[in-house]
């Protein structure tokens, strides 16, 4: 990602773009059951690398299935520097997606996080590698008990939501989001200028003005923003 569009979406919440993208006609945009499991309590922003699993079959459900071409060990060596791995186990509540040793493995190699609509296992180890993890909780079993590795790199659902490899996510305490990569400058700049005026908007909170044309604001509060911005306060 170029350095100064990262910086810009590490400072605007993800509520914030949630907004802003909803204004834009596009609401599913929030990775649902996805919530902190581990991270510093900084914004995570990464290009999208994408894994998808699929339901367990008698045939595929093995030990042997990690030893595949197509497993879970293949897809984290072919992911770069920088990107933010984003997992499709379609909300499966009774396996972990991976533990501790895939999850070091992706710290090594740069991976900025991970989101997944599923659960990691191996807890304690999982968060004692480092890497910001949202998920939707912890089970033990792992995941080739209910689930088959069929790709990477191609588009996914996660969280009821849309995909595509190289989609921009960004993570904080509120969840996970996903910006479509043609629309990220677009968002990014928006955003911050939503964030801005939010932050006014507070200050004249405090001040004891009434939320009525306030937040949203009418033409009024705006007129006293632009004002605001060119005393440069």
């Amino acid at each position: 990602m170029d350095a100064e569009l990262r910086r810009k979406l590490e400072n605007v919440a993800v509520a914030t773009l949630t907004t802003v993208m909803f204004k834009k006609g596009i609401a599913t945009t929030w990775i649902k059951g996805s919530m902190p499991y581990c991270h510093t309590g900084k914004r995570t922003v990464g290009p999208a690398f994408t894994m998808r699993y699929a339901p367990a079959r008698e045939d595929l459900a093995s030990p042997e299935a990690w030893k595949s071409p197509t497993s879970t060990r293949a897809a984290i060596e072919d992911m770069p520097e920088g990107c933010f791995c984003v997992i499709d186990s379609r909300g499966e509540d009774a396996a972990g997606v991976m533990g501790d040793i895939l999850a070091a493995r992706m710290k090594k190699r740069g991976v900025v996080g991970m989101v997944t609509d599923g659960k990691m296992r191996d807890a304690a180890g999982v968060k004692a590698v480092g890497l910001p993890i949202w998920c939707n909780g912890t089970a033990a079993p792992a995941a080739v008990h209910k689930m088959a590795f069929v790709g990477w790199q191609e588009p996914i659902g996660c969280g009821g939501t849309t995909i595509y490899p190289d989609d921009i996510i960004v993570a904080d305490d509120d969840g996970a989001v996903v910006i479509p990569k043609a629309m990220v400058a677009d968002v990014a700049e928006a955003a911050v200028a939503q964030d801005r005026l939010e932050a006014w908007i507070v200050t004249q909170v405090e001040e004891g003005y009434p939320l009525p044309g306030l937040y949203p604001p009418n033409e009024e509060t705006m007129a006293r923003y632009e004002d605001f911005k060119k005393k440069g306060k």
